[in-house]
């Protein structure tokens, strides 16, 4: 899917999806902001989000991810008073990349579903074994395959995602499939991320599911307990899994969002 840019005021937001999927599962938080005056932009990152025919090979290194996302705040930087920055699951983790290096630059941040483990309830126990995949020919062949409830706790939703996973590579949700270069590189930038955290300075909402399948409340957590930022809310939702942004709860992902940004902005 091509990148989302939604023209507002003066105050704008850079959002980042999750590893391997595309901007569409951000599209109702992005709507929603760019309905409260701000401009959005949801990029849509070659070599970690999902695109048609890409291959394990396609996908590139962290830094990589890091260097586009730093160059499309840079674009939006120069055209607009404000920046804030937010990302759902991975797309979390590397705005934290993001916000370390740039510090007060970054207006402020929405950290949703943010993913340092991944340690909810519905990771098999064989997903250990990616460990030994990381390191033999076999990283280019085997891919983990999504299931259900696909992050998701809305059961029509759920039913539907699963029609479309049956029969496409992708849905609003991500990419059918996860291969292991991209979750290895995920856990690459989650190392880094985790030590670079502390030098964080911009106000942050952390939103999390009490019931993510994929990363357990201890990620939220753990990203509360160290950012360096002087201002921090969290806010920890009861009808959700991980796709928060699209899930039953994403009104309230939204509206909780716009409050703190509008707060920070004094809009």
């Amino acid at each position: 899917m091509d990148a989302i840019t939604l023209k507002g005021g003066e105050h704008a937001v850079l959002l980042l999806h999750g590893l391997q999927s595309s901007p569409a599962e951000l599209q109702p938080i992005a709507k929603r902001l760019h309905q409260a005056g701000y401009t959005v932009h949801v990029p849509h990152i070659r070599g970690y989000g999902f695109m048609h025919g890409d291959t394990p090979r396609s996908v590139t290194h962290w830094q990589d991810w890091h260097a586009k996302a730093l160059e499309e705040f840079r674009t939006l930087q120069q055209q607009h008073s404000t920046v804030a920055v937010g990302g759902l699951c991975i797309g979390a983790t590397l705005s934290l990349s993001i916000a370390a290096e740039l510090g007060d630059e970054v207006s402020a941040l929405t950290l949703m579903a943010t993913t340092l483990w991944y340690d909810g309830w519905s990771i098999p126990w064989y997903r250990f074994m990616r460990y030994v995949g990381y390191y033999s020919p076999v990283r280019y062949l085997y891919s983990y395959r999504e299931r259900e409830p696909f992050g998701l706790k809305n059961v029509q939703l759920r039913k539907w995602i699963a029609r479309e996973m049956s029969h496409k590579d992708s849905s609003i949700v991500g990419a059918s499939k996860l291969n292991l270069p991209a979750i290895q590189e995920a856990e690459r930038m989650i190392k880094t991320v985790k030590q670079s955290m502390h030098r964080v300075t911009a106000p942050a909402i952390i939103i999390h599911a009490e019931e993510d399948d994929v990363a357990s409340p201890r990620n939220a957590r753990y990203v509360a307990a160290n950012l360096g930022s002087a201002k921090i809310e969290s806010v920890m939702l009861h009808n959700s899994y991980h796709m928060i942004t699209v899930d039953n709860d994403r009104e309230l992902v939204a509206s909780k969002t716009i409050a703190f940004f509008n707060e920070i902005h004094k809009m």
